[in-house]
């Protein structure tokens, strides 16, 4: 699928929510703000819904080590503050761009230290792809689940050495990242996790073995799933398998909990598209700090 394929196709879907040409629409996304837009994310808004100062904060890129290789992450925390709790931030399929160093930004801004790995940088640079089955051929569907659980491991040692308090870790991530995020929790030490429309099914490859559905009887950390009712690639009849699963599953499992908006498409809050949904997007946003607060990541 090209670029402009995506444009039209979500000009279809929302129509009336982008303001700009189609040709205003692509120079704005190759061109992006900060930390840009990967050339295959879908068309920006006229203007981003929220845009988060790293005045005060500790912001901007870091690296860190996984097995000889140097991982590239965006991390944001108060600044000379230490002993944080920590947030790992799992990227969407185009990669840790400005909406992803956006999402640090906010929640350092609530008082954690929030890093966010690229987590297909061996493979390649999401921010160079303009067509996203080429995204997904060359890079995204080349990357090992062991390799992502393994990276965010080392995230977690880098943000304890770092001025994080790693026995208060959570972990949240959208689309591509929401799936992660539930496989995290049943492999690290977190102790909670808020998964935003993550895949919950799909067929075992030797890179992605096991999927959330299958994950329930060992989940280790609970879950906040947030979902749009309107979401054409995760269909209702998957969260309610996955809500009965969790019902008996783990302990964990037991205190997960999934949410669902109506008229919400995915990606509801990546204010940076138009498939953002004000309302929906701040309402989650609000129970996935709750969330995290009441499951001792503050």
């Amino acid at each position: 699928m090209s670029l402009q394929d995506i444009c039209t196709e979500i000009d279809s879907l929302a129509p009336g929510r982008a303001t700009q040409s189609g040709a205003r629409r692509r120079t704005v996304l190759h061109a992006g703000v900060g930390l840009g837009y990967a050339a295959a994310a879908a068309p920006l808004m006229a203007q981003t819904a929220i845009a988060t100062s790293a005045e005060g904060l500790d912001a901007g890129r870091v690296h860190y080590e996984r097995d000889g290789f140097q991982v590239p992450a965006y991390r944001a925390k108060p600044a000379g503050k230490t002993l944080l709790p920590v947030v790992l931030v799992v990227q969407e399929i185009f990669g840790v761009h400005e909406y992803i160093a956006d999402v640090c930004r906010r929640l350092a801004r609530e008082g954690y230290l929030a890093i966010a790995p690229e987590l297909y940088a061996r493979q390649g640079d999401a921010s160079k792809y303009s067509d996203i089955s080429r995204l997904m051929a060359d890079l995204v569907s080349k990357v090992p689940d062991a390799q992502v659980m393994g990276d965010l491991d080392s995230a977690l040692d880098w943000a304890a050495q770092n001025g994080g308090d790693t026995s208060r870790a959570g972990i949240t991530g959208f689309c591509w990242g929401g799936r992660i995020t539930w496989l995290y929790a049943a492999h690290g030490p977190v102790k909670a996790a808020v998964a935003w429309y993550g895949r919950l099914e799909g067929a075992a490859t030797a890179l992605t073995p096991k999927h959330p559905l299958e994950l329930t009887p060992i989940l280790r950390a609970p879950v906040l799933g947030l979902y749009g009712e309107a979401d054409t690639g995760i269909p209702q009849a998957s969260i309610e398998r996955m809500r009965t699963a969790l019902a008996s599953g783990s302990d964990a499992a037991k205190a997960s909990r999934i949410v669902t908006y109506p008229d919400a498409p995915h990606a509801f809050h990546a204010d940076y598209r138009p498939s953002y949904r004000a309302a929906a997007a701040k309402d989650g946003w609000h129970k996935a700090l709750a969330w995290l607060g009441e499951h001792g990541v503050r």
